[in-house]
């Protein structure tokens, strides 16, 4: 089949390419290496797809519709949507941003799937449209209270998806990932800077007091989550976490113990836009797509930083 993968050269976006490829199938890898992170390090993490025939980079922003939709009618089997701009403290920065490549940027990639051969689209939606709401764990039909406005962001494409999807017929699954973390993950995530720290013998800031809880969820897990639903006729918005909820200071005791680091760690003011605790109900995704995960936190935790210190750009 050939797929469209929609920021491709991003964190999650080139481990999606990857395993499309060892599963030969035709990959077309749209990506604008926008520079909210080093944008050597996107290129850096398809370098290794770049010889391989199925694969098909283009330089490229969802925010041009003509191109979007030139790419779609050349026979384009299916679509996953990781485009977006990142980050909780990002959107508080640059509200305008968020909404223009999360919601627009989405809607032209909604509109160049109408008319067209595409069988479904995996939107990449986020944990952060829950914000602050009780009880844990959240399932897909828990109030939706977005702290950000890059939650804000993502739960309005949630809604485009579902409109799109029952006014115009198109197969759409919307995935609300839970704090993804592995190889090649963005430098501005939390266990990225953690371990980076942790290696370095520098003091490690925790913003709080260590007691906000997070589901955290391995990039492999979230591969296989996206998999799973394109090979299902299920639609709709599902939860995919990683099956552990720990807090902020044990993940960083975690992190001092595996690196044998001697950081001390200093606690700082609470950020805006940070929900306490996340948790996600992963029955509805168990059920419906046989999605189950299979790396724990203490696995996934030791095979990230061996990989930090195996490629120490990172």
């Amino acid at each position: 089949m050939k797929v469209l993968v929609t920021g491709g050269a991003g964190f999650i976006g080139s481990h999606i390419c990857e395993r499309l490829l060892a599963e030969d199938n035709e990959v077309v890898c749209l990506d604008n290496f926008d520079p909210y992170y080093d944008p050597n390090l996107k290129h850096e993490n398809i370098k290794s797809l770049l010889d391989n025939d199925g694969f098909r980079l283009v330089d490229g922003d969802i925010l041009n519709y003509k191109l979007v939709r030139r790419i779609v009618r050349k026979d384009i089997d299916y679509v996953f949507h990781y485009a977006a701009q990142a980050g909780v403290r990002a959107s508080i920065k640059d509200p305008c941003k968020a909404n223009e490549t999360n919601v627009i940027g989405t809607l032209n990639v909604l509109l160049a799937c109408l008319n067209s051969q595409v069988k479904r689209i995996i939107n990449a939606s986020s944990s952060s449209v829950y914000g602050r709401v009780t009880p844990l764990p959240f399932t897909e039909i828990h109030p939706t209270m977005p702290m950000s406005p890059y939650g804000v962001s993502k739960l309005a494409a949630e809604h485009y998806c579902r409109v799109f999807s029952e006014v115009w017929g198109l197969k759409i699954t919307s995935l609300r990932l839970f704090t993804v973390y592995g190889a090649r993950m963005r430098p501005d995530l939390a266990i990225s800077i953690f371990t980076q720290k942790a290696l370095n013998g520098r003091t490690i800031e925790i913003f709080g007091n260590g007691n906000k809880t997070r589901d955290f969820t391995h990039v492999s897990d979230i591969v296989d989550a996206n998999m799973l639903a394109i090979k299902r006729k299920n639609s709709g918005v599902y939860n995919i976490g990683g099956g552990h909820r720990i807090s902020i200071r044990q993940l960083v005791n975690a992190i001092v113990k595996i690196t044998k680091s001697n950081s001390s760690i200093r606690y700082t003011h609470s950020q805006e836009g940070d929900a306490f605790d996340t948790e996600a109900d992963t029955e509805k995704a168990a059920r419906e797509l046989g999605y189950s995960p299979k790396v724990t936190i203490e696995q996934g935790i030791k095979g990230y930083c061996e990989y930090v210190v195996n490629n120490n750009s990172r």
